[in-house]
């Protein structure tokens, strides 16, 4: 959440359709289940940057992400989600989850 109040996530998260949420919720129960090393391998999360992952869901045609990074034992604060068409991460998206971290 920024300073604001404004919370990136959650805004996106509840503008998804019923199957998207449920898809993101779901990897994020099967991350904090079986931990960073299975879910970079199956390919439910993928390092993008020092400190920065995104979580990795797909409707049909719809690819949705969410950017997040580690704070401290454990715990992780995604920053923002957004949905692409292509297998390429935007570098918009990577700047702008860099710019949420460091606030």
């Amino acid at each position: 959440m920024r300073p604001n109040g404004h919370d990136e996530f959650i805004e996106w998260y509840e503008d998804l359709p019923k199957k998207g949420r449920l898809k993101v919720i779901t990897v994020i129960n099967k991350v904090e289940s079986n931990g960073m090393m299975t879910a970079q391998r199956l390919k439910w999360v993928k390092k993008l940057d020092t400190n920065l992952y995104e979580l990795r869901s797909k409707v049909g045609s719809n690819i949705q992400r969410a950017c997040y990074f580690h704070v401290d034992h454990g715990k992780y604060i995604i920053t923002h989600g957004f949905t692409k068409k292509t297998n390429k991460t935007p570098k918009k998206e990577i700047k702008h989850a860099i710019v949420l971290r460091e606030t």
